[in-house]
């Protein structure tokens, strides 16, 4: 019979592991530390949980955007009615590491000379 330190212990053990795939693709770790910005017009939204994601059209050149989720949309002044297919937008934040991706995660979007920051705190 297992003592309640080594239950424990192992309960612990199993939800880091389980929590890791999930941290690793929700955080940072994959962008550069250094700013980037596009330009361009929405493709596609995909908006919900776990976070929105843009398609769009760079000079050209499809992009993937990464925004917030619906909360943190919400908390920046978006509506998804102003992420629809036709909207040009720029987008500050962080480019992934790997250069053949074409994939941002976005810190704030500008939507008609208006700032909508995300991640107030990245800028």
């Amino acid at each position: 019979m297992l003592d309640r330190r080594s239950f424990a212990a192992g309960t612990a053990a199993m939800l880091a592991f389980a929590a890791a795939p999930a941290l690793a693709h929700h955080g940072w770790t994959w962008a550069e530390g250094s700013d980037f910005q596009i330009t361009g017009t929405i493709v596609s939204a995909k908006l919900g949980n776990p976070h929105g994601i843009l398609k769009m059209n760079v000079k050209g050149e499809e992009w993937t955007v990464e925004v917030g989720q619906p909360w943190r949309n919400a908390r920046a002044g978006l509506k998804d009615s102003m992420l629809v297919k036709g909207v040009e937008l720029t987008v500050l934040g962080n480019r992934a590491k790997d250069p053949k991706l074409k994939v941002v995660k976005a810190a704030r979007i500008i939507i008609k000379g208006k700032n909508h920051d995300l991640y107030p705190e990245r800028l």
